[in-house]
């Protein structure tokens, strides 16, 4: 199987390519040339599989310049590692009317360990195909979850150099602690003045920089990414929402060709839109409920089919979805309008002079038909966090409640009540201060005594490798403009 650019799908690269460069030289993202099938009896076989097992199957599918062989230490090493607090990997638990898909069992208690953990694998596994002589450059734009799980995932990994830029205000202070103490040889975290925006409009620019690009080339450096624009990201996350599916058909709580609705809190698009290739690769998934929070331009844009940055940014207490540029809508996109590049390339370059752009007639029927869309205010999200935990005795983060709250709007409007899962993408205790307000006034403003009131309040523990942030020092504490990004990028990257 190739992979071709959103943005000139005559141009054809390996998946080891694809996932070594992380973004098209012409800007554009790399999607697969056709998508495979998974049958409903395959489905079956895999629904008394264990994660690792759900995961071989799928990768190989999209993989297929991996052996088996490569395939199976990739998945191996990132999940079976005891890097995972559970040996589900992704726990699904029944909450109320609704499925949540706890995705934050691993070592930074976010869903992007779920892909990040892997990745490494998948990366040093290409580089022996497409570059074995050279060292990788890992360039990350953060809202706040990506930024310390791609530490964590690379961290030390020969070969290969990671750098972090985040927003200085636009993170949450543990996810900030995470990245600022992060250990490891070949690790750099930097804040930036400005937002998740102004962050990965630095780092897609840093890719196409030409002059960069061969000054670090001459010293046998080379870029990729690890932010959810390299593919190696996505496909990690599809396996999650078959893995999910197949769970639902062992426990018998669905029949085979059951459909199943999903609901996902996103901003960047990247996990709902593996959620979309579950689908079209065969998981009988119904609608695909995109959640957003005050920042809601994918809400406007999944309504309309017009897509306006023009607006107000705003800091809420969920971080993470704080983005106005969803970048991975661009490989849905692609899909939906017959894979026509051109239209692609005008509809981006208008995003990029005007800020906005409006889909086709066509395109936008597609997206209503698939998708449903709704928003959370700060003030929603806390009540929903209080009644999901006096209701069924359930504590959620400040993102997983934007999709609960979402997804039951959708219920209440519809009707429909298919089983549904909800994507859970973070612990609770990654914004214990937000969460313990929803439930209870708290008693101090320092953080770490917020996480120990919140665990005494809810009954839950608070994972280990949060709470022992406290002792840890602060290894970064850089802040630069965006203009300055590619110096930060030279000096560490020279230095090392």
């Amino acid at each position: 199987m190739r992979y071709r650019s959103t943005r000139q799908k005559e141009y054809y690269v390996t998946a080891s390519q694809a996932i070594l460069q992380g973004l098209s030289a012409d800007g554009g993202l790399f999607v697969p040339e056709r998508l495979p099938h998974l049958s409903q009896e395959t489905l079956r076989e895999l629904s008394t599989k264990s994660y690792l097992e759900r995961a071989n199957a799928v990768l190989s599918l999209f993989l297929d310049d991996f052996t088996p062989a490569e395939v199976a230490h990739c998945v191996k090493s990132a999940y079976a590692s005891g890097r995972f607090d559970s040996d589900n990997i992704a726990e699904l638990r029944r909450v109320g009317d609704a499925y949540l898909l706890e995705l934050w069992h691993g070592p930074t208690c976010a869903f992007k360990d779920m892909a990040l953990q892997l990745l490494p694998y998948l990366l040093t596994t290409s580089m022996k195909k497409v570059a074995p002589d050279k060292r990788v450059a890992i360039l990350v734009a953060t809202s706040g979850d990506t930024g310390k799980a791609a530490l964590e995932g690379f961290r030390d990994v020969p070969d290969t150099d990671i750098i972090v830029f985040y927003p200085e205000d636009g993170v949450s202070p543990m996810q900030k602690r995470q990245m600022t103490t992060q250990e490891g040889e070949n690790v750099a975290v930097c804040a930036i003045k400005g937002n998740f925006d102004d962050a990965q409009t630095g780092v897609k620019k840093i890719f196409t920089d030409r002059a960069l690009e061969s000054k670090l080339a001459a010293h046998g450096v080379s870029f990729s990414s690890a932010n959810s624009i390299n593919w190696g990201r996505l496909v990690p996350q599809i396996v999650y929402y078959v893995s999910a599916y197949c769970e639902l058909l062992d426990r018998g709580e669905i029949t085979m060709g059951e459909e199943m609705n999903v609901a996902v809190p996103t901003g960047n698009f990247g996990n709902i839109l593996a959620a979309y290739y579950a689908k079209r690769i065969g998981v009988p998934i119904g609608r695909l409920i995109c959640a957003s929070n005050r920042n809601d331009v994918l809400t406007e844009f999944i309504r309309t089919g017009v897509y306006n940055k023009n607006r107000q940014f705003y800091t809420t207490i969920s971080p993470s979805m704080d983005i106005l540029i969803s970048s991975n809508l661009e490989r849905l996109l692609f899909h939906l309008s017959g894979e026509d590049d051109e239209t692609i390339r005008n509809w981006f370059a208008s995003l990029s002079e005007t800020g906005k752009y409006k889909v086709s007639g066509t395109v936008y029927e597609k997206i209503a038909e698939g998708f449903y869309a709704g928003s959370c205010t700060d003030e929603e999200t806390q009540a929903t966090i209080h009644d999901t935990f006096v209701e069924q005795g359930y504590l959620c983060d400040t993102h997983t409640a934007v999709a609960v709250k979402v997804y039951r709007d959708y219920l209440r409007e519809t009707g429909d009540t298919r089983k549904t899962v909800i994507a859970s993408t973070a612990s609770p205790y990654k914004f214990s201060a937000n969460v313990l307000r929803a439930i209870a006034q708290a008693e101090s403003e320092d953080e770490f005594e917020q996480l120990s009131q919140l665990e005494r309040v809810s009954g839950v523990p608070a994972p280990r490798q949060l709470s022992a942030l406290k002792e840890k020092p602060v290894r970064f504490s850089e802040t630069v403009e965006p203009a300055e990004m590619p110096q930060v990028v030279l000096e560490h990257l020279l230095r090392s």
